[in-house]
């Protein structure tokens, strides 16, 4: 197959930054997604009902003109987050999950959740509203090696978390291990798992391909080539637990290039396109619809978007570098070629 149509897709992780960033960077999502589940991880961050609604007015004045793009908001769960705030998020309609960062696990975390004992009630105000939770897995214990912390996480903490929680609706977010994928499988329908895009194609000797690659620099980090096997089975068995959340990460280059480099990997100018050149090169390309387009609006109850994109095996070059705000930010495959394109 060298030409595909497929449903409008959904981006089910996404990060948009706020103002000129922000504005910079959305039309790469609109132009591929219909929606996206966006995070809450601003500084401030968005903690509450009301601030996700000032949020997602400031996306919505920045669409460009007739884009027909919905913004899926996150709550940016704390020690402090209190039940009543989970009532207010799913009464207010456009507030679909709340966040899990463990602290200082990833960029701008440093609110996050110190103790997850101290959410219990949270949780439980969660499961009873129907409210998904949605899981930065890693742990921040510095005694764990940075390529274990996922494992350790899912050991330590989810997999106590989801048997406490018998009811409690769970993404294991941008997934990046064998053991990862595993959990997923052995645990209910109410336990699902993103895929990036990166992390199909890349392995962690992309860190250190001719010298330290800090665009190629995320968290969680790359993992060794057997696990992205693992993922790459997973995206393309059709199985609907796994689906598509690009991760995607704007930083400033000056951020990546510097003495303590930012995570995350900007994707979103190819979003969709990426995962088209992965599961062709699996052979699987039949299988992208379910994967991009379907599964995650089943699992948020969400009906399917209406309209079609269609993706051609067609190479195309990316910049060097994209305009940010006054900035300016590194792609993914920056100066290298991608090999399918929207047509």
């Amino acid at each position: 197959m060298n030409k595909i149509t497929i449903t409008r897709p959904d981006d089910w992780h996404l990060h948009l930054r706020d103002g000129e960033h922000m504005r910079a960077v959305l039309p790469d999502t609109v132009r591929r997604f219909a929606r996206a589940i966006v995070m809450p991880n601003l500084k401030p961050p968005v903690t509450t009902a009301a601030l996700a609604s000032q949020y997602r007015e400031r996306i919505r004045v920045a669409l460009p003109a007739g884009a027909g793009f919905e913004p899926l908001m996150t709550l940016y769960l704390t020690d402090n987050t209190r039940p009543e705030e989970i009532a207010k998020a799913r009464q207010s309609g456009i507030v679909h999950a709340v966040k899990y960062y463990p602290a200082g696990a990833t960029t701008h975390s440093d609110s996050g959740v110190t103790d997850l004992a101290c959410c219990y009630g949270v949780l439980e105000a969660m499961e009873a509203w129907g409210m998904p939770l949605l899981v930065h897995g890693e742990v921040t214990d510095p005694g764990v090696d940075v390529f274990d912390r996922e494992k350790v996480f899912l050991e330590r903490v989810l997999a106590p978390l989801v048997g406490r929680f018998t009811k409690l609706r769970v993404v294991v977010e941008h997934i990046t291990t064998r053991e990862a994928v595993r959990f997923v499988l052995a645990t209910p329908a109410r336990v699902a798992a993103t895929i990036t895009a990166h992390h199909l194609l890349l392995n962690r000797n992309a860190l250190f391909a001719g010298g330290v690659r800090p665009h190629h620099y995320c968290l969680p980090v790359l993992k060794r080539e057997e696990h992205r096997q693992a993922l790459i089975e997973a995206a393309m068995s059709g199985n609907p637990k796994f689906f598509l959340g690009t991760d995607s990460a704007p930083h400033a280059r000056h951020t990546k290039e510097t003495d303590c480099g930012c995570a995350g990997i900007y994707t979103a100018h190819a979003g969709i396109e990426l995962y088209a050149e992965a599961f062709a090169a699996a052979g699987a390309l039949d299988r992208l619809e379910g994967f991009a387009s379907r599964f995650g609006a089943d699992f948020y109850r969400l009906p399917y978007n209406r309209g079609s994109v269609t993706l051609a095996q067609d190479g195309w070059g990316v910049p060097d570098e994209i305009a940010f705000g006054g900035d300016k930010l590194v792609p993914f495959r920056a100066g290298a070629t991608i090999g399918w394109k929207i047509v």
